[in-house]
């Protein structure tokens, strides 16, 4: 029940957002997995994508599936798509599961996973719609670790206000550092790994008569990568006006 709760606290920014002429999809993970769930996101005319446990029944509706595919087995995963109607016992009605089957190299089982949909895209669109509640998840994740964006201990609202500021300005610039200006071989570097291996680089600022030499360690952070990100930086277009 806590799922349909939580569900019912966002019932008003549904109506907004369908008065505003928006098709409103709803994801969720298994913990919303519930038949009153789904009846009244389908009362509302609300699409949605959630994921359902896995059980001998839908295991059953994709048996050809799990066979590992015949000869050497390949690096690259082996991924199938399957959509097919279901209907559990505690459900009024059929509805479209989705099941996605990936082989590994390496692994005996198959990775396999079930999204209960009323989405009319094919079976790898939603899997992929699907997957990006877990990219989210990522960022939200990557701005605790790596600008402590939730240590707000302070007393007072307004400190720990300019606190989430600094490190949502924080995130902001390390998320455009690694989107503009870094090269291609670092360019999927979570903003953590860029911290510890780019910004905490041991350096030291020369000083001479006519110039300054900065300098650094070279361990991650080489003399060639810190050359490409100069030059991607100086090739940026200036803001107009």
């Amino acid at each position: 029940m806590r799922g349909l709760r939580r569900l019912v606290a966002k019932k008003p920014e549904i109506e907004h957002q369908q008065k505003l002429g928006k098709e409103v999809v709803f994801r969720a993970d298994a913990a919303f997995a519930k038949p009153e769930i789904y009846d009244a996101l389908e009362e509302r005319g609300v699409k949605y994508a959630i994921r359902i446990p896995a059980n001998n029944s839908l295991e059953r509706d994709i048996a050809e599936l799990l066979t590992r595919p015949v000869g050497r087995p390949s690096h690259k995963p082996v991924v199938w798509y399957k959509g097919f109607l279901y209907q559990a016992a505690s459900w009024k009605t059929a509805r479209r599961v989705v099941a996605k089957v990936e082989f590994h190299a390496g692994e005996l089982f198959p990775r396999v996973g079930f999204i209960v949909t009323n989405l009319e895209v094919p079976s790898r669109m939603v899997v992929r719609f699907y997957n990006k509640r877990g990219t989210a998840e990522q960022w939200i994740k990557e701005g605790k670790q790596a600008v402590k964006m939730t240590r707000l201990s302070c007393h007072r609202f307004r400190s720990n206000q300019v606190r989430l500021a600094l490190s949502l300005l924080a995130y902001n610039l390390g998320n455009l550092w690694r989107r503009l200006a870094l090269p291609t071989e670092i360019e999927n570097w979570s903003l953590t790994s860029l911290q510890q291996r780019l910004v905490k680089t041991g350096g030291r600022l020369v000083k001479h008569a006519r110039y300054y030499w900065l300098l650094l360690a070279e361990s991650h952070l080489t003399r060639r990568r810190f050359g490409s990100m100069v030059r991607r930086i100086a090739a940026l277009p200036l803001p107009a006006g």
